[in-house]
């Protein structure tokens, strides 16, 4: 929205509409790029889109210097029929290469503020070359996205894609969830112009825009620490007691890499915890197609052992029950036996990568009955509305999702300010409001 400028670019969209791609399929590739549109500020002076459907044969459908309004493309990709017949990606890049990167059909290649790029989505392997052609069309200065789907080659996906390929280089397992990658395309072509307003900050309460930056204050009754971020209410009070319990996914849809990320990104929370006997506690279970508690609540007194806890942790590498595990979490992880403290607040985070391979609803909503603080974190093709049903009310404020776990860190800063139990200043107003109307009383009685 207005909160997020894009960089005036050149984009295309080069979709493959061959006879693999069946229609409601072709569907679904539609709404990702309207969706993507969506998010950008498109006009003849700001971002201009383009869009090629090709098959065996390349078909133009939208020029760079067609309508550019959001009504009209929005339009054009709706009216964007499939070709249905080979797969010839290499010639679908010459194309925009030569002709609709070209400043006969609208391209502005002369400006060095306007980018060039072209999102590539394709669900086979070519049947001409793509190496030579992709690496003309990068060195004219185009940065390329490669989307693979289902049983695409990722060797070609390499071929075609500008570096760093990790950034440039996406999968997904069907066209049903191609949707989920709109939101990397929306913070790819997003310049931030007012970094409080989109939530990108680390300050604890209060963020005060300045311009391109940022700086944090608190709240009436809070003072800031001397980080710069955080905030302490009633005169530098340790703060509220809390058991925390992670519970992690640990399929093997996740992949080895990504588990790296998952444990940066809960210690990134545990980082933000004063851990004590009297402060928080954290336990950790991982689960994937059975349950496995890492640590129970309590074990480790100091954020360094738990830490180093996670840091050793193996990836279990199997199915996907999440049912399982939030039933495990409800059980188990909060009894007294396992560390839990009665009378101090719970909470749950919940983090997946998929779609649970057994029943939620029972063990979601027996959690959140039971007085357990739910947050819900999905990446990839993790189900949003799984994350929804786990997470505590006000959904919005307890469900996070992101397309790429490489931008997870973000989800962890949002998260570290919503776990913390902050100790209300008005608690120290009222107790001393209170105590002198009671020696006032008392007084009064005396005489």
């Amino acid at each position: 929205g207005t909160l997020c400028r894009t960089k005036p670019t050149d984009l295309v969209f080069i979709i493959d509409s061959s006879r693999s791609v069946r229609p409601h399929e072709f569907e679904k590739i539609k709404v990702f790029v309207s969706r993507v549109i969506e998010a950008l500020d498109v006009g003849p002076n700001a971002t201009r889109v383009g869009i090629i459907n090709y098959a065996s044969a390349v078909r133009s459908e939208l020029a760079l210097q067609g309508p550019q309004s959001k009504a009209a493309l929005l339009q054009a990709v709706r009216r964007i029929q499939p070709l249905s017949t080979g797969t010839m990606t290499g010639l679908a890049i010459q194309f925009a290469v030569s002709r609709a990167f070209s400043a006969a059909e609208g391209a502005r290649g002369g400006a060095p503020d306007f980018k060039k790029v072209a999102i590539v989505v394709t669900d086979g392997r070519p049947q001409d070359g793509v190496q030579d052609v992709s690496a003309r069309a990068r060195a004219a200065g185009i940065e390329i996205f490669a989307i693979g789907v289902g049983r695409v080659d990722m060797g070609t996906l390499r071929q075609m894609a500008s570096e760093p390929l990790d950034e440039h280089v996406d999968y997904v397992e069907s066209y049903s969830v191609i949707e989920k990658l709109t939101h990397k395309f929306q913070e790819a072509f997003c310049v931030v112009s007012d970094l409080c307003a989109t939530g990108d900050h680390d300050c604890e309460q209060v963020c005060v825009s300045t311009p391109g930056a940022y700086r944090c204050a608190c709240r009436d009754g809070f003072s800031l620490n001397s980080d710069g971020k955080t905030c302490t209410a009633c005169n530098g009070g340790l703060g509220s007691a809390l058991d925390l319990v992670f519970l992690i996914d640990g399929s093997k849809s996740v992949r080895p890499e990504n588990f790296e990320l998952v444990k940066k990104f809960i210690n990134q929370i545990v980082d933000s915890l004063e851990v004590s006997d009297k402060q928080a506690q954290v336990g950790l279970v991982q689960y994937s197609s059975s349950v496995r508690q890492e640590f129970p609540l309590g074990q480790f007194k100091s954020k360094k052992d738990i830490k180093a806890a996670v840091k050793k942790m193996s990836y279990m590498e199997k199915g996907t029950m999440t049912g399982q595990a939030l039933k495990y979490l409800v059980d188990s992880s909060f009894s007294v036996i396992n560390g839990a403290r009665p009378g101090v607040p719970k909470v749950g985070i919940v983090f997946t990568d998929g779609r649970s391979q057994d029943y939620i609803s029972d063990a979601a909503k027996k959690a959140k009955d039971s007085g357990f603080r739910m947050f819900a974190v999905g990446v990839g093709n993790a189900v949003e509305d799984e994350l929804r049903e786990i997470a505590s009310e006000p959904v919005a404020e307890h469900y996070f999702y992101t397309a790429d776990f490489r931008t997870i860190s973000k989800i962890g800063k949002k998260l570290q300010m919503k776990i913390c139990v902050e100790e209300d200043p008005c608690e120290c107003k009222s107790i001393m409001k209170f105590q002198t109307k009671v020696e006032e009383l008392i007084n009064s009685l005396q005489q």
